[in-house]
């Protein structure tokens, strides 16, 4: 088997070969699925293991001591041969996984093999493919709850340990200083536990993080917001307690600690921080210093940890193992929520150049996952999660426009709600060459009031009377997103030009589908109303930022805002998610801006609500951030893009302003009210097509690979991992 191990003299990290763990009596053997990477602990060890002899003696002084008492009794030639024997060998990485029993020892009935597990310490839940775990380190996990949040397990525990002793009580008022990983879960913990917590971290993204996450205020230790917000929630008495989650040399958090309690407050270190208490600050407070031990009682105890004697409840409440099982509990129950906390996920093979990116800087992170690709599978999480992209296959023959190219374009609309009535059918009632032909609804009343409003010549209820009509040039599917694929799919069949709303599909097998009736008849005269990328104003911007040489970065905020009530959008059981009906038009803009198809898409969803993140990459490393959210302010304009490369800047304001900033500045003058968002001219686009027989606006390709991206979106919400969109036949 595989494991991640590290040379401490040399500071030499490599994925090496072992024998497999023998399953001993007392425990159960596990085969990883997930593992966590603790970007304190752990990266403190791999960064002191690169230091030179003398550093690594003043980051340890405590292992100096011992060095210098064993020359006192052995003498320096035995200490010496004993320290770099030590030194000089592979220790293991990891503390915190989850994973499936492959095989149950003797005297182990709570578990059986094929259950999933979380496992914790640092010799039993390894980096590595298979750990031997006793019996008081692991805990079942409870059903439904995703492996990868169960990795969590550990450092969860380890959160909870220090919040119980905080002893909050309901309504108090608590202060987290450093808000890594841990900080961040005692902030959850504390806020499900009824306390208002302040966080102090000098990195704004982690502030940010965790007032998303529950806390009440948060800033930089340094300013002065942190202690107005302690003096505004608390009427000036100071915090209950101080959970000190921080690591490094400075002394700042306990000074910061001790001006921030009440008096006879309590300060928890957690952490590993320094702790040279200023005596004064704590003794006229008369402040209670707590540490808290790791995952609880039980730690560091051999009885306990692996010899499975476990501590009687009635005395000893909350053990490792009881801190552990609670912690999956809140989990379960969505208590507590880790995903916001998922930085990145590597495989497990790619973890030596995971550990550099994160030593080196050059992955920021707050939690790393490991994810191990066979066992992954088995527990029917991809390892490496695709969805197809269907290649475009044309029949030998093709569908020709059988029409005079002076003859007026017939049109025909199947649907004809709110969207068609007030943005499509007023731009091309009034445009020159085209007729509506038929208008096809599910109610005659529709139908009668679009052909009365619009000049249809006749309405139907009958869609055969549409497709079976070869005097009609077009198609446009105008109906609710379930039956888009479908209804495509019979008009292309038909030899008809489809225009179809936004989106093509809503399941893989959907988009399948139109690609095989594409094959079939040879017709591919398909346009979906991506219609962003006709918009007059970004087309100026765009031509105005020029060719770029280098990847870009583009950041697409979409403040969607509230649905009212009732809205068929909601029926997504049989309509699909929002962003599925919609986030096709923010994915086709942002490929459009770096003329390029996505490769892969992560997305991640904040908890309680519809605001999804979706995160883009394209073949020449560009990437695209769609910021989807419902819970922004009405009044704050909907789309805002920005588009970052070669020391340029383009930004657009919601179809209002466009500005670049480069060697020159462009903005552009401020538009009406009513925004163009380039309807007017993908229809003419369309209609030119249609009338010459030339090519559709946008290639077919384009379309299939923007829907399987919007896909994709969905795919990765459920497996929390990065989304391969594979190119398939």
């Amino acid at each position: 088997m595989k494991q991640v191990v590290q040379n401490y003299k040399s500071g030499e990290l490599a994925v090496l070969d072992v024998p497999v763990p023998g399953c001993k009596p007392g425990g159960v053997l596990v085969r990883s699925a997930y593992s966590l990477i603790s970007t304190g602990t752990e990266l403190m060890k791999v960064s002191e293991a690169g230091m030179s002899m003398l550093g690594k003696a003043r980051s340890r002084p405590d292992q100096v001591a011992k060095v210098m008492q064993s020359v006192a009794t052995n003498g320096v030639p035995a200490t010496y041969r004993k320290v770099m024997g030590k030194l000089d060998s592979y220790t293991p990485l990891g503390y915190s996984l989850c994973g499936v029993v492959e095989q149950v020892g003797a005297g182990i009935d709570d578990v059986k093999v094929g259950d999933l597990v979380a496992c914790a310490g640092n010799e039993h839940a390894l980096h590595a493919e298979l750990n031997w775990v006793p019996k008081n380190l692991y805990a079942p996990v409870p059903d439904g709850l995703a492996p990868r949040h169960a990795a969590f397990g550990t450092v969860g525990s380890i959160a909870m340990q220090g919040v119980r002793q905080g002893e909050p009580q309901l309504g108090e008022v608590a202060l987290v200083i450093g808000l890594g990983l841990i900080g961040q879960l005692v902030v959850q913990l504390l806020t499900a536990a009824g306390v208002r917590v302040v966080g102090a971290d000098p990195d704004p993204a982690r502030c940010e993080l965790a007032e998303r996450l529950g806390a009440a205020a948060c800033g930089d230790p340094a300013s002065a917001a942190v202690e107005a917000a302690v003096a505004e929630l608390t009427d000036g008495h100071g915090v209950d307690q101080v959970f000190l989650a921080a690591g490094g040399g400075s002394n700042q958090p306990v000074e910061l600690a001790a001006r921030l309690a009440r008096d006879r407050g309590r300060v928890v270190d957690i952490g590993k921080c320094r702790l040279d208490l200023p005596w004064n600050a704590y003794y006229e407070k008369e402040l209670d210093v707590r540490f808290s031990r790791s995952y609880g009682p039980g730690r560091y105890d051999p009885s306990y940890e692996l010899e499975g004697r476990d501590y009687p409840i009635g005395y000893v409440r909350w053990t490792e193992r009881r801190n552990l099982a609670c912690f999956l509990d809140l989990l379960a129950r969505g208590s507590v929520d880790v995903e916001p906390l998922v930085s990145h996920i590597a495989d497990f093979d790619d973890a030596v150049e995971t550990y550099r990116r994160l030593k080196d800087g050059e992955l920021k992170a707050v939690a790393v996952l490991f994810r191990y690709p066979e066992q992954a599978e088995e527990q029917g999480e991809s390892a490496a999660p695709e969805v197809s992209v269907p290649e475009v296959r044309r029949s030998g023959k093709t569908v020709a426009p059988a029409r005079s190219a002076n003859a007026p374009v017939r049109v025909a609309f199947v649907g004809a709600g709110n969207y068609a009535t007030s943005m499509l059918l007023p731009h091309l009632a009034r445009r020159e060459g085209v007729e509506l032909s038929t208008v096809v609804t599910t109610t005659a009343l529709s139908g009668a009031n679009a052909q009365r409003k619009f000049g249809f010549a006749q309405a139907t209820t009958d869609l055969d009377t549409v497709l079976g009509d070869k005097s009609v040039d077009a198609v446009f599917v105008v109906t609710r997103h379930s039956s888009h694929a479908e209804l495509t799919r019979q008009a292309l069949l038909a030899g008809k030009t489809v225009f179809v709303e936004k989106p093509l599909a809503l399941t893989e097998d959907e988009l399948a589908g139109v690609l095989a009736a594409v094959g079939e008849s040879g017709n591919d005269r398909l346009q979906v109303g991506f219609n962003r990328r006709f918009a007059p104003l970004l087309q100026e911007a765009k031509e105005r930022f020029g060719a770029r040489t280098g990847p870009a970065s583009l950041r697409y905020l979409v403040n969607a805002g509230k649905l009212q009530h009732g809205s068929w959008y909601l029926q997504q059981g049989a309509e699909g998610s929002r962003f599925a009906g919609e986030g096709g038009h923010f994915i086709d803009t942002a490929s459009w801006l770096l003329e390029a198809d996505p490769v892969s898409v992560y997305a991640t969803a904040a908890p309680g609500n519809e605001d999804l993140q979706v995160v883009l990459r394209y073949p020449d490393g560009s990437t695209a951030t769609i910021s989807y959210v419902t819970t922004g302010a009405p009044g704050f304009p909907k789309e805002t893009l920005d588009l970052v490369a070669d020391g340029k800047v383009l930004r657009l304001d919601d179809f209002v302003r466009a500005s670049v900033h480069g060697r020159k500045k462009w903005v552009s003058s401020r538009l009406p009210k009513a925004r163009d968002k380039g309807q007017n001219a993908e229809l003419a686009a369309f209609i030119k097509a249609v009338r010459t027989g030339g090519p559709m606006p946008v290639p077919l390709e384009s379309l299939v690979a923007t829907t399987a991206a919007t896909l994709a979106v969905r795919a990765g919400l459920a497996g929390g991992a990065p989304v391969t969109l594979a190119r398939t036949p």
